[in-house]
């Protein structure tokens, strides 16, 4: 929740492969106060059924850059074991192109910043949301 002094973050994955949300991506926070100021890692969450994360950590005051940090290589060879499971025919090279997506963005103290994720195997797409 933002507050006049923070803002705050919230994210979800969508995997634009399967049409369906991209469900136990871990993700990671990190915040700093200024364009040459070190990154303060705040801690992170994973995503749920709905692909979403409810719980991620709350910005320091004075937060003016967030990254977010996911870790989708986990996601996508859970995925390709799935499949190898029920059509081992169809299974492709195996290798992961993106196996981390890091996104930083400017935030402004008061302002709330929902930041989805589109995912897919050889590519991703982010926007700011609402």
């Amino acid at each position: 929740m933002s507050t006049s002094t923070t803002a705050s973050v919230s994210t979800h994955i969508l995997d634009t492969s399967v049409g369906r949300p991209a469900e136990g991506v871990a993700v990671q926070l990190a915040a700093r106060s200024g364009r040459d100021a070190a990154w303060q890692g705040l801690g992170g969450s994973a995503t749920d059924a709905d692909g979403r994360c409810k719980d991620l950590p709350a910005l320091p005051e004075g937060t003016t850059h967030v990254r977010l940090d996911f870790a989708v290589e986990p996601y996508f060879e859970k995925k390709q074991a799935d499949a190898q499971q029920d059509a081992p025919a169809n299974r492709d090279s195996g290798a992961v192109f993106f196996p981390e997506v890091a996104i930083t963005f400017a935030v402004t103290a008061g302002e709330h910043y929902h930041v989805p994720l589109l995912l897919n195997p050889f590519g991703y797409s982010v926007y700011r949301g609402s």
